[in-house]
């Protein structure tokens, strides 16, 4: 990475990224609090759910955390029926995760809540700007993942 020399407006936005990610982050953890997951579940679900069937050691790479933090996670959500252990069909010894549907209800009804606090924040905006703000999150996310 190169250095850049920083003008005022990147100082800024680097600031009010930070502060947004920080005051989202907050919100999203007080939104669970209404709910019967905490925000580790509410992570992994996401990524069983978008990922589909995959093993405790993939959930771990992509949580970037233990396996044993993982196996335990798994074991409370396993107990809530959020999720179930189901062997591979192909290799018995590779366990898969599997999200039940109470897991995949409590996701749906969190993403709800939050979007709902979204979309109040957003209300007095119309929809161009709400598509501007969209469309300048969706380039400066793009250009992380590069």
């Amino acid at each position: 990475m190169k250095d850049i020399n920083y003008d005022g407006t990147i100082i800024e936005l680097e600031r009010e990224l930070r502060h947004l990610c920080t005051v989202i982050k907050q919100k999203g953890r007080e939104i669970l609090t209404n709910f019967e997951i905490t925000p580790p579940q509410f992570q992994a679900l996401q990524y069983l759910i978008t990922e589909e069937n995959i093993t405790i050691g993939e959930l771990s790479n992509k949580m970037y955390l233990a396996c044993s933090t993982i196996t335990d996670l798994v074991d409370r959500m396993e107990k809530n029926s959020l999720v179930k252990r189901v062997r591979d069909n192909k290799d018995r010894r590779v366990v898969r995760i599997i999200v039940l549907d109470k897991g995949h209800e409590i996701i749906n009804e969190v993403l709800h809540a939050r979007r709902q606090y979204l979309g109040n924040i957003l209300m007095d905006l119309n929809n161009g700007e709400k598509d501007n703000i969209l469309k300048s999150i969706e380039m400066v996310y793009s250009r992380t993942v590069e």
